[in-house]
């Protein structure tokens, strides 16, 4: 089977998970059609992941070493987030957010089928620099996830001060459960985030020469985002919509850290990353 039919594949579970999603929150369905739909809902986005796995498999692991260039590096990263949206549904009500998820992992599949790309990394590259790769995505799934979160918790919070509680809003989690998701998310994702960029810290010999200065001081002023978010939600007690601005803040600037820089490498400096 060759990388065009998985993606495709892939494709359609993810679309069509999230497309029962959206059936299941936008419709009023009755509690036994609920759990059915929930059940066909996970099996697909589950297909999708497992199909997900397979194609990254071929296509990242190649004689030259490791392939993440920029549409690679996009697909894993989408993956990673898909994984541990699926991983904490197990015994978390969070599944909806595979609305949102979904469709952008599916996005990433598509592109890295029509562009394809260029070896990153070698074979021979140190363990600290594979293990600051593999800290970054997981850092980047569960700071992706928050920032999700952050984005349903703004439109629940407006339906209710406008005191229009459709049925999406009903669907969700209370408020405050989803805020506490949130916050749990955004948690794990810093210690993950402080732990990547110590181990990037290791091996960044000379950061102008590497092009990694942007990528650098980007990624702390994220880290100094979430950071600070957290602190105020301990000594302060910040919740709301400054708490979603901060989590949405923080997400953008480490996206732009991450992508923002490769992007402009490898497209328009067309110089490794």
């Amino acid at each position: 089977m060759n990388n065009i039919v998985i993606s495709i594949a892939t494709l359609i579970a993810y679309f069509g998970s999230a497309t029962l999603i959206g059936w299941r929150l936008f419709t009023h369905q009755p509690d036994t059609s609920t759990a059915r739909l929930r059940g066909v809902t996970l099996g697909l986005a589950y297909a999708g992941l497992t199909l997900h796995t397979w194609l990254l498999y071929m296509v990242l692991f190649s004689q030259e070493g490791l392939n993440l260039g920029f549409f690679n590096a996009l697909s894993l990263a989408a993956w990673t987030v898909v994984a541990s949206l699926l991983l904490s549904s197990l015994n978390k009500p969070i599944e909806n957010l595979g609305l949102v998820v979904l469709p952008l992992a599916g996005l990433s599949v598509l592109l890295d089928m029509l562009y394809p790309s260029m070896p990153f990394l070698a074979e021979s590259t140190s363990w600290v620099l594979k293990l600051h790769v593999l800290l970054s995505m997981l850092a980047y799934s569960l700071l992706t996830l928050a920032s999700v979160q952050a984005g349903l918790l703004w439109i629940q919070d407006s339906y209710l001060r406008g005191r229009k509680p459709g049925g999406f809003v009903r669907a969700l989690p209370p408020l405050m459960t989803m805020e506490a998701l949130m916050f749990e998310m955004i948690g794990i994702g810093f210690i993950l985030l402080t732990l990547a960029l110590l181990s990037g810290f290791a091996f960044l010999d000379n950061m102008f020469a590497q092009h990694l200065v942007h990528k650098t001081v980007l990624s702390v002023v994220a880290w100094l985002v979430f950071g600070g978010l957290l602190l105020g939600r301990r000594l302060w007690g910040w919740r709301g919509r400054k708490a979603i601005s901060w989590t949405l803040t923080g997400f953008g600037i480490l996206i732009l850290a991450y992508f923002g820089s490769k992007l402009v490498l490898e497209f328009i400096l067309n110089a490794p990353s």
